[in-house]
């Protein structure tokens, strides 16, 4: 073969290799221009060892049914071995392995039902995540309805989950009336050389009437239009949010015994904003 020829062919072949390796659709980045007002925020600046700012944040306490519903290990808790601030103005959630109330395994789970709600805006933390087999950390949301209808009537968005096993993957997740569980409208953001858990990375989406947009780092790799949605848009009403380490489930599997532990989701603040307008 010429040498032209091979030139050629090399350059074709990494082209190829980047697009590949891209989650790049050009067209979703066309975004309309909106001027975001902060209306919430925790910047996590306490003191070394404090829990939760309780005006901002209550915590899900136990085992939960059947394993929160996912067949997860952990026993919640709200002791701060679990979930506090750590003086540099990060708040750590961290799962242990220990024997601890009949589980071999504990963690946290802060939420802010009753304390904070807001429908549509933006939603956005800044975070680095755990990793190893059977650890799954996520930023998410339920519909503030939640305990007067059944889930997934009331909505779920996930912002950011992780599969420990996978640390260069994330998935953002839409769960609804006829698209929930294992046929959750899913798409995944995949780091190129690097992991979640190195570095910190800011996980986000921003939610109108009729889209739901997730963003990684400020890129938007999937939009979820509601006319697109194979069953009922239940996005319309107040939602609140939920930061977790779980452990095991249905989800990813369960830890053996080469998942180090302690793990930890260390966060560097949490913010949501509305349209100025």
């Amino acid at each position: 073969m010429k040498k032209t020829a091979i030139k050629n062919t090399l350059i074709l072949s990494i082209l190829m290799v980047s697009l590949i390796g891209c989650n790049s659709d050009d067209n979703k980045q066309t975004l309309d221009s909106r001027k975001w007002q902060l209306t919430w925020s925790d910047e996590f600046d306490g003191a070394a060892g404090q829990s939760p700012d309780a005006t901002k944040w209550a915590f899900d306490i136990g085992t939960g049914n059947n394993g929160w519903g996912n067949k997860e290990l952990q026993n919640y808790t709200n002791r701060t071995k679990n979930a506090a601030t750590d003086g540099n103005g990060n708040l750590v959630l961290t799962a242990l392995r220990e024997s601890y109330q009949g589980s071999q395994f504990t963690s946290a789970r802060i939420k802010t039902q009753n304390l904070f709600t807001q429908t549509y805006g933006r939603f956005e933390a800044r975070l680095k995540t755990p990793y190893g087999q059977g650890l799954w950390p996520a930023f998410w949301m339920l519909g503030a309805n939640n305990e007067t209808v059944t889930w997934p009537q009331c909505g779920e968005i996930d912002i950011m989950e992780l599969r420990g096993q996978k640390p260069s993957i994330v998935n953002g997740s839409l769960h609804g009336p006829g698209f929930s569980g294992g046929n959750a409208i899913t798409d995944s953001f995949a780091l190129r050389y690097d992991r979640f858990d190195v570095d910190y990375h800011i996980f986000a989406v921003e939610w109108t009437a009729d889209t739901i947009d997730y963003f990684v780092d400020g890129y938007l790799y999937q939009r979820i239009n509601k006319s697109e949605v194979p069953g009922e848009w239940v996005y319309d009403h107040p939602f609140y949010m939920i930061l977790n380490v779980a452990v095991g489930g249905n989800y990813l599997g369960n830890p053996t015994t080469q998942t180090p532990f302690p793990q930890t989701m260390t966060i560097d603040y949490v913010r949501v904003y509305q349209e100025a307008n």
